[in-house]
């Protein structure tokens, strides 16, 4: 009993300073963001400000549209949870259900291109944006991200997990492949679903180096790179540039915390079967 308790202590001593060294640099941001100059280029620095003051969020926002950036980021984030759920859900039921010569093979190599990292696909992707007539358009950011490798496979997993039974008397009673998809599959894996859409809604919100490629005009810029361009109009005051990130990251902070349940949830039930 007091090995137990003392291994307890200790795991739950290692997650509490875990979670401090990941929380920490959110602090910090905050922190900073409340800041004047001074306090922020103080050697050694002060962990609280001396005052609150929102004087540095009110410069940004008078700096750059980030009403306009957050509205860019809501479609692009919107546009591409939609398309890449609707895709995903047809892969992952053809993967799954559906018997056709070279399935097994076919995901196999799906799932060696997972280790390639989306660097390498950037000049195909811009020269295929271009040749389409995409460039600097919203629909550019959201075209090559319509569909995903892993979010397939894990959807793919929690479809394994539907008794194959439901599926034979379906057919026998006439339903047809769609109608048995979208009546009994997709409800019955909504959890993990829904996580998919979580953790693809954060991706493209923090999506960078994409939208630093594709975009020219400062009315289509997303949050992210829109802080980026307000380090560079603006200059370097950190703690201005603080209340910058803040804004950006505000949003998914508060998704984090309301879905962390499902997200986790998902996660572990479409993981395991394969």
């Amino acid at each position: 009993m007091y090995k137990e308790t003392i291994k307890k202590t200790f795991a739950y001593g290692v997650l509490f300073f875990g979670s401090l060294m990941a929380l920490f640099p959110f602090f910090w941001m905050i922190l900073s963001s409340l800041k004047t100059a001074a306090e922020v280029y103080t050697t050694p620095p002060t962990f609280l400000p001396s005052r609150i003051d929102l004087i540095n969020y009110v410069f940004a926002f008078n700096t750059a549209p980030f009403g306009r950036y957050f509205v860019n980021s809501l479609i692009v984030a919107i546009g591409c949870v939609a398309l890449t759920g609707f895709t995903t859900i047809l892969a992952a039921f053809a993967f799954s259900r559906l018997r056709f010569p070279g399935r097994d093979l076919i995901f196999a190599l799906l799932l060696a291109f997972m280790m390639v990292p989306f660097e390498m696909l950037v000049i195909t992707n811009y020269s295929t944006i271009l040749s389409l007539g995409l460039h600097n358009s919203i629909i550019g950011l959201i075209i090559p991200f319509t569909a995903s490798i892993f979010y397939t496979y894990i959807l793919r997993n929690a479809f394994l997990y539907i008794p194959e039974s439901l599926y034979n008397s379906a057919r026998v009673d006439g339903a047809s492949n769609w109608l048995y998809l979208w009546k009994v599959m997709v409800p019955m894996s909504l959890p993990t679903l829904t996580t998919i859409m979580l953790l693809n809604t954060i991706t493209s919100w923090n999506a960078f180096i994409w939208p630093l490629l594709v975009i020219d005009s400062t009315n289509k810029r997303t949050l992210p790179f829109g802080l980026y361009a307000f380090m560079s109009e603006g200059g370097i005051r950190y703690e201005r540039l603080m209340a910058g990130a803040a804004i950006v990251v505000l949003p998914i902070i508060i998704l984090f915390l309301f879905a962390r349940r499902k997200i986790l949830t998902g996660v572990a039930q479409g993981g395991v079967k394969g």
